[in-house]
């Protein structure tokens, strides 16, 4: 039997949650597979494609109560998206559901072709993305995944942080006439502050008004920011958070009131550094002359550590400690250019 995964958080984390009211909630993963359930009980045309995914995407409890609403198509995921993209094709509703790193990969021109340059409304599900499978190391980490569906036109590409991120996006992504990736890891989740405001396709949310560093941040990330931002907080550092859900159409009014209006910028992506929601912000800041100190914080161009999620975050700074010295460091580079 093996050991339960380290906490991604530290007891000093834990300890800035408390004193932020922050509540814990589920996986994300597990919250999809719920709210899917409850489409298709509704809606007969709503499916799931798996390749040998059932478990590790949470959709046993789908396939015992609506059987005839779930195909498996085994370890073949080039032929999950050609199955999803021909049923989507005749009216079905159809979230396609397969580990991250294969699906993005393995998959990609079927994505692009069958799907999105097709059209068809399917909702592409990369499940145990970024670093979520840890210790398996390289071959089962997604951390392209970002950048190639950016690259490919005509794709939402969007990576819920909190619960009810997630559950607007699957609810969303089951309406909308048009293809969508989902991206999902397998840790609980704290559930955001309510300062954050309503979940709106193609937004941001915005915890804070500080302008002192504003941390813009995507997926399972967002609460390692919030906590961040906190602790800078006691500091007398003031800060704004950002949660940008949808990477893609990416919400640039937001980002650059962030530049424009904050002395420093920090992004933060369970993703490479490079192609990801950091350099979509980079480019966005450039273009529209936007001067401000900026910081990427993702995994970058090396050989990448084997360990858990919890190992691979602090080793790289996406935690509390690495986000805050980062924001830190900047800061001080600011006051001295100045």
């Amino acid at each position: 039997m093996s050991a339960p995964a380290p906490s991604m958080f530290t007891p000093a984390a834990l300890a800035q949650a408390e004193r932020l009211g922050l509540r814990m909630g589920w996986p994300n993963l597990e919250v999809f597979a719920d709210t899917l359930l409850e489409l298709a009980e509704r809606d007969r045309n709503v499916l799931a494609v798996t390749s040998d995914s059932r478990g590790s995407g949470k959709l046993g409890p789908f396939g015992q109560k609506l059987p005839r609403q779930i195909v498996e198509v085994g370890i073949a995921e080039q032929n999950l998206v050609g199955v999803a993209a021909g049923l989507g094709s005749c009216g079905k509703r159809v979230f396609a559901v397969s580990p991250g790193c294969f699906l993005t990969a393995r998959a990609l021109e079927q994505i692009k072709n069958d799907v999105c340059y097709s059209n068809i409304p399917v909702t592409v599900v990369g499940i145990s993305a970024g670093v979520s499978y840890g210790a398996l190391g390289s071959t089962h980490h997604s951390l392209h995944d970002l950048a190639a569906l950016r690259a490919i036109h005509n794709i939402h590409v969007v990576a819920p942080a909190d619960n009810g991120e997630t559950r607007a996006a699957v609810e969303w992504a089951a309406a909308l006439d048009s293809p969508v990736y989902l991206r999902f890891g397998k840790a609980p989740q704290y559930h955001l502050p309510e300062q954050f405001g309503p979940w709106r396709p193609g937004r941001a949310r915005q915890w804070g008004t500080g302008c002192d560093v504003a941390f813009v941040a995507t997926g399972e990330t967002v609460i390692h920011c919030v906590l961040a931002a906190g602790q800078l907080e006691s500091q007398g550092v003031s800060c704004r958070v950002l949660s940008v859900p949808t990477v893609k159409p990416l919400d640039t009014a937001a980002i650059l009131a962030a530049g424009r209006e904050c002395a420093a910028v920090v992004t933060a992506e369970e993703h490479s550094i490079h192609g990801g929601l950091g350099e979509a912000c980079a480019s966005l800041l450039m273009q529209a002359s936007v001067s401000c100190a900026l910081r990427i914080i993702g995994i970058p161009d090396e050989e990448t550590v084997t360990g858990s999620q919890a190992d691979i975050f602090r080793h790289y700074g996406l935690s509390m400690e690495g986000l805050t010295a980062a924001a830190q460091r900047l800061l001080v580079t600011v006051g001295a250019t100045r």
